[in-house]
């Protein structure tokens, strides 16, 4: 399941979102699919229009399609460089967790996780008329749930300084509760009365505090302990 759900974001990335090398295309897909607070919240006035880049405008609507989108728009990216950096973290922390619940169930956790964050993010900004999109909601679902049941596993983090470039395992525990330090004090700008998503450079971090929140809390109703038990006993050496 998890190489399947990187299968659709790349595929949706690039026949949806042409890539990224069609700038009206990519606009479009935003516009139509992304999430926008604004639209499904009813606090947007239908025909404002947020610019989406040069010449285009995103033009708001309250369509019914537009209860849909909390889940679209966790299928789409803004560049390569955004799809590229949530497939990294997905590929490295997703399939562990895949394989402490069963594909199936870790279908319905990324989703729900996905669509708190997406609620997470509408009632910190509820009159927004920006477009949110991209998998982090979700996919911080996965790093809380890592950080609850593995939290000791030691993750490789590459480390650049000048011409020194080193490889150092660091326990996973260390990197997530820092990734979510960070998450939080970009954050906190946006809670106060002037906040908005320039606070924060247009980044729905408020979604991945959501889904990170929720994935630490329903990681142990989606769990197969015995699942849980062959990994441990797999990252210990031990026959499974």
């Amino acid at each position: 399941m998890t190489w399947l759900l990187l299968g659709s974001m790349f595929a949706v990335w690039l026949v949806v979102e042409g890539g990224g090398f069609d700038t009206t295309q990519l606009a479009t897909a935003i516009c139509n699919y992304g999430m926008i607070p604004g639209e499904i919240t009813r606090r947007a006035p239908v025909g404002s229009w947020v610019p989406l880049g040069e010449g285009l405008r995103c033009y708001l609507d309250q369509g019914a399609a537009t209860l849909l989108t909390p889940i679209t728009s966790m299928f789409l990216h803004a560049s390569w460089g955004h799809i590229l950096g949530n497939a990294i973290f997905f590929w490295v922390f997703g399939n562990n967790i895949e394989d402490s619940m069963g594909p199936a169930r870790f279908l319905a956790f990324y989703l729900v996780c996905g669509l708190v964050a997406a609620t997470a993010q509408i009632m910190i900004d509820p009159a927004s008329p920006i477009p949110t999109i991209g998998a982090s909601g979700a996919i911080s679902g996965v790093l809380g749930a890592y950080l609850v049941l593995y939290p000791r596993v030691k993750v490789n983090m590459l480390f650049w300084f000048i011409i020194i470039i080193r490889v150092i395992p660091i326990p996973a525990w260390i990197v997530l509760v820092y990734w979510f330090a960070i998450q939080v004090v970009t954050g906190l700008p946006q809670l106060s009365p002037l906040g908005s998503e320039t606070a924060n450079g247009g980044v729905a971090v408020w979604a991945h505090i959501g889904g990170f929140i929720t994935g630490m809390l329903l990681i142990k109703f989606f769990e197969n302990p015995r699942l849980v038990a062959a990994r441990d006993a797999q990252w210990r050496g031990r026959p499974r």
